[in-house]
């Protein structure tokens, strides 16, 4: 199980079909990004390929909101953070962020919600013990991490009262 608080992933380069014709990290690259610094978590956690193969469980994003903080180009090099906010006995609820990697600068944030699938429904289940145990131990790390500030946010127009 990943023991650090936040999780920090290994660093992701991008690619060229990435970028778009404004010359920046397409929007729909982000959640592959985060994605893959999931993966890492879900290995620590006992939950990747391997468990799907022989346990016939996996996670499925229920959601997602993410926000794009500033543009990233071809020759930028990302790592992505995790942050266990909260769990029960059949979700995840997540937050991350994707920083510059020599720089540290804040490029985009995700806030998710993670639900355990049983494979042959599909449909939501509980974690195994084992599962469960380790998800436990890494809410327990990160219970004392400040709250991020941009979790919990909401999308709307904000108008100025008279």
């Amino acid at each position: 199980m990943p023991d650090e608080a936040p999780h920090r992933s290994r660093i992701f380069e991008l690619q060229n079909d990435w970028i778009d014709f404004n010359g920046h990290l397409n929007m729909a690259y982000y959640p592959v990004l985060f994605d893959r610094a999931y993966e890492e978590v879900s290995e620590g956690f006992g939950m990747g390929a391997r468990y799907a193969a022989e346990r016939q469980l996996t996670t499925y994003t229920a959601e997602i909101h993410l926000c794009y903080v500033r543009e990233l180009h071809l020759a930028d090099r990302v790592r992505g953070t995790y942050q266990l906010l909260d769990h029960d006995e059949k979700r995840l609820h997540s937050y991350q962020e994707l920083r510059h990697a020599e720089e540290g600068w804040l490029a985009a944030t995700c806030e998710t919600l993670t639900l355990h699938i049983d494979m042959s429904g599909p449909k939501v289940t509980p974690f195994p013990a084992d599962v469960l145990e380790r998800v436990a131990a890494m809410r327990a790390l990160h219970e004392d991490l400040p709250e991020p500030e941009r979790a919990g946010r909401s999308i709307a127009i904000r108008r100025r009262t008279r």
